[in-house]
């Protein structure tokens, strides 16, 4: 918890220095791409129906989102298969396409599923494993062809840095909220790019967006709608990707509904 208490202020301390300098965040630190990847990851959760996903689907696909998630889980395990083949089915065999875990899976299932789910040419399975199962996710990574993601529920450098030198998955998925801000997310990445990892930051798009952008290989970022209502700026789908605006810092404001719901702001960082 004191970590994640950290990062605001974190965030908050890059978000001015990128505006002091009249730079997207993106730009000040040395943004390799203009835009990002994209997948939506609320449209197929467990308890939604699957006529409701494919849905969904089609609903995300017509708003510009590059790649489509589904969780998957079920305790039917041949529901997951009856599902992941509806959503492949109507996408094709070539749209992106992920699934999602979230740590549901022991090592056993996780091995079962992860070979059934070879034909459907998925990005990636996503937490198939306890979060701290380093030792497993290297196992299942060196089994499968189709790649590992991991590491969003990971909350520090170090544990990042375990996941990343034990080859324990192909895309790490730091969380600069969950991490301490953006200052570990930035020693983060460099270590994943030493290594050759691809990265998926988790959430917080507002944010990853821009560290995403600077990132030198290339990324995939997720999208959701939940957090449209807090801003007065909304992020730009287009063409399968995320774009990175011109605006100062972050680039984005509160909105009015934001400060309705805010119990106590303060400011710093204001000059006489």
């Amino acid at each position: 918890m004191a970590v994640q208490a950290i990062s605001p202020i974190d965030i908050a301390l890059w978000d001015m220095k990128a505006k002091r300098a009249g730079l997207p965040l993106a730009k000040l630190l040395g943004s390799h791409r203009d835009s990002v990847q994209c997948y939506n990851t609320s449209g197929g959760f467990l308890h939604t129906p699957l006529d409701q996903v494919l849905k969904n689907v089609a609903i995300s696909r017509e708003n510009g989102i590059g790649g489509i998630k589904l969780k998957v889980g079920q305790p039917n395990t041949a529901e997951d298969i009856r599902r992941l083949t509806a959503v492949r089915e109507v996408l094709g065999d070539d749209f992106p396409l992920m699934v999602d875990a979230n740590q549901q899976w022991d090592r056993e299932t996780a091995i079962r599923m992860g070979r059934k789910m070879e034909p459907f040419n998925l990005i990636w399975i996503e937490e198939p494993l306890d979060a701290y199962d380093v030792e497993g996710h290297a196992q299942l990574a060196a089994a499968l062809d189709t790649p590992i993601a991991t590491g969003e529920m990971l909350t520090s450098f170090r544990e990042h840095e375990q996941l990343i030198l034990g080859n324990a998955s192909d895309f790490v998925q730091p969380d600069a909220p969950r991490v301490g801000g953006i200052s570990p997310f930035l020693k983060i990445m460099d270590l994943a790019a030493k290594h050759g990892r691809k990265l998926a930051p988790h959430f917080a798009m507002e944010v990853h967006l821009h560290l995403a952008a600077a990132y030198p290989l290339e990324p995939w970022l997720e999208h959701f709608e939940w957090l449209n209502p807090l801003f007065n700026e909304q992020l730009e789908l287009r063409d399968g990707r995320m774009w990175v605006s011109e605006r100062h810092g972050l680039g984005f404001t509160l909105s009015e509904q934001a400060r309705r719901w805010t119990q106590q702001s303060c400011e710093f960082g204001t000059r006489p």
